[in-house]
């Protein structure tokens, strides 16, 4: 008898030790984008965090701030989540990978030219990459999507890639760098937010970003050129810090994988919409829906361009790329070949 009372203490006190363990969280903090990334904060996620613990039956209270107001820069978002400043953090991939080099062979500048591609490439990482966040960061993969194409806004025309050479262009990923140097190019990083003054002052000869973004950050108003060549997607992120997402149960981290699955294809749809949407109203064309209408040459580029440009990547985005990556992992580049390189039909 005194031993089946023992069990029965001992299974009493396991089950409160787990409940207490796996309590659910008071309050979700959510890191947001930019608030001038309007399609994505205001038309996805702002009204998706809004109603998110009523769809994943949730009692935490969720708040949501876009790191602009919250006065965060995109470099440090992957460190504010892993410090359990926020729960959930809206991540931009290119500059987490200044954190780890592994996190940018999802978009590798030059690998996939445009959005089908790039999808088959991001869901072939997915599942290295978040073994990866876990283990170096403390976090979870949510969802990965792209901002859209990641094309080149011009001051003066390019109808070809040698006429980059000498030009002063505004990158965002240390691949795509790679990548401007490969084609004679000087690469400037710099903010979203001062590229614009940047093109306009001549700091800047070109910059890279979406058409959405571009033609929300009024660039039309100093470039000319639209280059329809995706460098790469800008593919973001929502990670959450596992310590919070420990605290819920099966059933509910279940249910916020669903609801942030159905996010996750929204944003893929809103990148491709947005971005033909943008290019016909920066340039002039009908159908123009939700964009500013503005004059801009859209610049055509042949196959035979697309082709120089992957002896450019295969030339120097992958060895660079590689050299870097298996400093900090030595199985990196193996990884890589694995997963992306495969589904890609490229080998570094």
């Amino acid at each position: 008898m005194r031993s089946g009372l023992c069990r029965i203490l001992l299974s009493v006190a396991i089950a409160g030790a787990w409940s207490a363990a796996s309590a659910e969280p008071a309050q979700l903090r959510v890191l947001g984008n930019f608030t001038g990334n309007k399609k994505q904060v205001d038309g996805v996620e702002r009204p998706f965090f809004n109603r998110l613990a009523k769809t994943a039956g949730l009692k935490a209270k969720v708040t949501f701030s876009p790191m602009d107001l919250v006065n965060v820069k995109a470099p440090d978002a992957l460190r504010i989540l892993r410090a359990g400043t926020f729960d959930v953090a809206s991540v931009q991939i290119g500059m987490a990978s200044r954190d780890d080099p592994f996190f940018e062979g999802l978009d590798l500048a030059g690998v996939a030219t445009d959005m089908a591609s790039l999808r088959k490439a991001v869901d072939a990482y997915r599942g290295e990459f978040d073994k990866r966040l876990q283990a170096k960061f403390n976090a979870k993969v949510l969802t990965l999507w792209p901002f859209g194409p990641q094309m080149l806004f011009c001051k003066k025309p390019v109808k070809g890639l040698e006429d980059f050479k000498g030009l002063k262009v505004r990158t965002f990923t240390p691949s795509m760098a790679t990548l401007m140097q490969q084609l004679g190019a000087t690469p400037v990083t710099l903010q979203f937010s001062e590229v614009y003054q940047a093109l306009h002052s001549g700091v800047a000869d070109c910059g890279v970003t979406g058409p959405s973004a571009a033609n929300q950050g009024k660039w039309p108003e100093v470039v000319s050129y639209l280059v329809p060549l995706s460098v790469n997607g800008s593919v973001q992120g929502h990670f959450i810090n596992l310590n919070t997402w420990k605290q819920f149960s099966p059933q509910q981290q279940q249910k916020l994988s669903a609801a942030f699955k159905e996010m996750e294809d929204r944003m893929w749809r809103v990148a491709n919409e947005a971005s033909e949407d943008a290019i016909s109203c920066s340039t002039g064309k009908e159908p123009c829906k939700e964009h500013a209408r503005f004059k801009m040459t859209l610049n055509a580029i042949t196959p035979d361009e697309i082709a120089r440009m992957k002896q450019a990547v295969s030339k120097s985005v992958l060895p660079e790329w590689r050299k870097i990556c298996n400093a900090v992992d030595a199985s990196c580049a193996a990884t890589w070949n694995a997963t992306v390189g495969k589904a890609m039909g490229l080998s570094m």
